[in-house]
């Protein structure tokens, strides 16, 4: 029995070798069990629903419709696209709408154990809505992360939601995915990096929480067909790319992929801007890349940096081995663009969503889009939608 042990751990070492290589690895440095709040459906029990959007229309040659509001306002809005639904999030709630515009359902964010700071996604490989909200008031100051997953591509459905303390959090973080994980990073404390299985989430099974000492990076939403997760972090200087691997038992570890000097030139913080009617300027975003993209072998993703002293929005498609091999940017000298967001499809077209304000105009949105065979590094002329 103890030569059949010794070579049972020897074919395993063997296996975890083979798996990675040569590359130092990265245990985590706790686990812990978290079991799910379980909906039947969408809102399950809510007779209260969230009724806003519609009035689909058509603006240079793109369909068009309102999304929901908290008050007056949009407050962290964000959206996911996926087996013919769109759903819409804001501070305030969710709302489902189907893709001509037709509005379905609504909930609060209450349905899903609350919070602010919606991250929302349609993973194309396990056919899942996910998203994230914080909920940092809570009275035993644990400040859940609330992770809820759709169990099909219909979001109508059932859903599971996670909650993991994160105590020492000071402000929301980024979720991302792979094929067999769902991670989530976050500033604050040490351990500011956790992963769980994406097979136990969308089944709504206990999920088994792994936690990594420091921040990995922004986690990548995959749309390739990939089980590693990566992690994406640009420094002034520097491109950094993290990946969190199966060490060939079930138990993630982390490895660093590449670590690369890159050549832009703006990576500063942008600068608040300008509003019209009034002397108050507004926040324009951050220079860290908010939902970076795993899409043909590469990482896609967009930031507001200062350009010559207003605020402009960068993107970039970078290479797993973290060179770049392309880049744009949207700026002028006497307006400034602000809060953007990217998404890129199967065929490598690119959309860059942002907003633009000025000391004549109030905040209105824009977007540019590219289609791969375009020039490289260069988007079409911005839409202006309002």
């Amino acid at each position: 029995m103890k030569l059949v042990t010794r070579l049972a751990v020897v074919t395993v070492l063997a296996v975890i070798s083979s798996r990675l290589g040569a590359a130092e690895f990265h245990t985590s440095s706790r686990r812990e069990t978290i079991h799910p709040k379980h909906q039947k459906r969408f809102g399950e029990g809510v007779k209260r629903r969230r009724r806003q959007g519609g009035n689909p229309r058509t603006m240079h040659g793109l369909l068009v419709f309102d999304g929901s509001q908290d008050g007056n306002r949009q407050v962290d809005p964000q959206i996911a696209v996926g087996g013919g639904y769109v759903l819409h999030a804001t501070n305030g709630g969710l709302v489902i709408y189907d893709k001509t515009g037709r509005y379905i359902d609504g909930v609060s964010q209450h349905c899903f154990n609350g919070g602010i700071d919606p991250k929302l996604f349609f993973d194309v490989n396990n056919r899942v809505f996910l998203f994230d909200m914080w909920k940092y008031w809570d009275k035993p100051k644990n400040k859940p992360v609330n992770i809820s997953i759709s169990e099909k591509s219909d979001p109508r459905g059932a859903w599971n939601t996670y909650s993991v303390f994160s105590p020492k959090e000071r402000d929301g973080g980024g979720l991302g995915f792979s094929r067999e994980w769902i991670g989530y990073s976050f500033p604050g404390g040490k351990e500011r990096t956790f992963v769980f299985k994406m097979a136990d989430a969308k089944a709504g099974r206990p999920i088994t929480v792994y936690h990594f000492e420091g921040g990995l990076g922004q986690p990548v939403a995959t749309q390739d067909p990939e089980d590693d997760l990566y992690f994406f972090r640009l420094t002034p200087k520097e491109i950094i790319i993290r990946r969190v691997t199966d060490r060939g038992d079930g138990v993630p570890v982390w490895t660093e992929v590449a670590r690369k000097q890159h050549s832009l030139k703006y990576v500063g913080y942008p600068p608040k801007s300008p509003q019209k009617n009034t002397e108050q300027k507004t926040a324009s975003g951050d220079r860290n890349p908010k939902n970076p993209v795993l899409q043909g072998g590469c990482i896609w993703f967009s930031d507001t940096v200062n350009c010559d002293g207003r605020a402009a929005v960068q993107w970039a498609q970078v290479r797993l081995d973290g060179t770049i091999a392309q880049h744009g940017l949207v700026h002028a000298p006497d307006t400034s663009y602000i809060q953007t967001t990217l998404a890129v499809n199967r065929h490598l077209d690119v959309l860059v969503g942002f907003q633009e304000t000025s000391e004549r105009m109030f905040i209105s949105p824009r977007l540019a889009y590219r289609l791969a065979s375009d020039p490289q590094g260069t988007l079409r002329p911005v839409i202006h939608l309002g």
